[in-house]
């Protein structure tokens, strides 16, 4: 059964500071139209340009991913992605009056709370997964980062983590997602980290003006002077924090909402910059010591490889023996010579059909359209994808040959490839929501050699003949 895309039932709003920047920042979230994907339009410069949340355009991932076009920035994209991705959200629209999404906590927590206060909507459109085929793998130059994604037997999209500092406070670690649902309870709450001597260089050189104890959980790896703890809260602007440290571990300000808290926000950030790849991915990527630079290189990957399959076309395997030949199809369909527009059914169940036409020179349309010009007429094209459809409805029926198909709706019908004679068609059908009194709904691609000639939403009604 298909998946429909899915949007923001409502807008939503925040506001907060930006990590690094330190500046105030207003962001609002827009419900998307479908095949909209994830798009942040900055307000406050003039014309209001949008960056696609999209690998293409990664132009930094120091501390943090940012996105860009020109002179024109969206700094730490990554937890609000997260939350729009572990959400099975495909489409927004999110506003920024600043060049930096606000921080909030330090996790994805309050993002995940606002869509689940205005809710989710199904969309028409069908999600577009990326279903992973085989192994990938990628390595930086150093061996340090390694990843790795195979197929899941169930399409899941799952995720392990291993962090390994070799740090006496934070050791080896390990996180796993097993599939998406379990992102807003499991991951969303989970604060981005920072070891206390990252920290304070991070402050003496300008960054993280945003930074805060609130927003972070600071780990400890050797005893201070409580004067040189003292000193990194002035840096931080908070001078009359009393900060205390026994021994090493997390420092007093903050306290863990998981053991393995540090690993979980990894694989958080690994979510939101995977976002970026632009389809909902099926398969298991496994991460050691991952970070945005390793996540980015990884996608992009991923990216290439969505890419090459695309400009290979979908491949269907034509040499087995069909489900049902011409004389069997003819059993289901009334149509006949010069109407009946489908040779064979190569595969059929309850919610698919693979149906196929070879076209030839003796198609008596072609006399007409157009001489010296062979065309297969779009209408043809779509009244062939509604045999298959046929087939489709009547599969499930009792002595289907008693039954008739009327179609009463087509829509979102795109030509893309002419067809003409020597081409095979290939049609794919199915269901985009189950037969109910009757109704069959139903989406349809035709393809030559791979590639998509024609498309449509069907919409029929199966009626038994007196």
């Amino acid at each position: 059964m298909s998946v429909k895309q899915k949007t923001l039932a409502g807008k939503l709003d925040f506001k907060g500071i930006g990590l690094h920047t330190g500046e105030a920042v207003e962001m609002t979230i827009h419900p998307a139209p479908e095949n909209h994907g994830f798009v942040f339009k900055r307000v406050d410069v003039e014309g209001q340009p949008t960056i696609k949340a999209d690998l293409d355009n990664v132009v930094s991932t120091n501390r943090g991913t940012t996105l860009g076009k020109g002179d024109v920035l969206v700094n730490t994209t990554e937890h609000v992605l997260a939350s729009l991705y572990g959400s099975e959200i495909d489409n927004a629209l999110i506003e920024l009056n600043g060049s930096e999404v606000p921080i909030m906590d330090g996790s994805a927590q309050k993002f995940i709370e606002g869509i689940q206060s205005v809710g989710i909507v199904d969309q028409e459109s069908d999600k577009d997964y990326f279903t992973l085929k085989e192994n990938l793998y990628y390595e930086d130059e150093d061996g340090y980062v390694e990843m790795l994604a195979v197929p899941t037997p169930g399409s899941e999209f799952r995720i392990t983590v291993m962090v390994d500092y070799n740090s006496p406070v934070l050791g080896t670690q390990h996180a796993s997602m097993y599939e998406i649902g379990e992102f807003p309870k499991e991951i969303a709450p989970c604060r981005t980290f920072v070891f206390l001597k990252e920290l304070e260089v991070l402050a003496k050189n300008g960054l993280i003006k945003g930074g805060d104890l609130d927003n972070a959980i600071v780990l400890v790896e050797k005893l201070r002077s409580q004067e040189e703890y003292q000193e990194i809260a002035r840096l931080l602007g908070k001078e009359d924090l009393d900060i205390k440290v026994e021994g090493i571990g997390v420092l007093n300000t903050t306290k863990l909402q998981f053991e393995n808290e540090p690993a979980r926000h990894k694989l958080l950030d690994i979510v939101g910059d995977l976002a970026l790849v632009g389809k909902p991915i099926q398969g298991h990527i496994l991460a050691a010591r991952p970070g945005h630079s390793g996540n980015i290189s990884f996608g992009k990957i991923i990216k290439n490889l969505i890419r090459q399959e695309k400009k290979k076309g979908i491949e269907f395997d034509l040499s087995k023996p069909p489900v049902y030949d011409v004389n069997q199809v003819m059993n289901i369909l009334p149509h006949r010579y010069p109407f009946l527009l489908i040779d064979k059914i190569t595969e059929l169940d309850e919610n698919q059909v693979v149906g196929v036409k070879n076209v030839t020179i003796n198609e008596p349309f072609f006399q007409g359209h157009f001489p010296g010009n062979p065309v297969m007429p779009g209408v043809l094209q779509i009244e062939a994808m509604a045999q298959a459809g046929g087939v489709l409805a009547l599969h499930n029926v009792d002595e289907p040959e008693r039954w008739s198909t009327y179609f009463m709706k087509i829509d979102a019908v795109k030509f893309k490839r002419k067809v003409g004679p020597g081409d095979t068609v290939v049609f794919h059908l199915r269901l985009t929501s189950p037969i109910r009194r009757g109704i069959v709904q139903m989406k349809g691609i035709a393809y030559v050699n791979g590639q998509a000639v024609s498309e449509g939403e069907l919409m029929a009604q199966i009626i038994k003949d007196r």
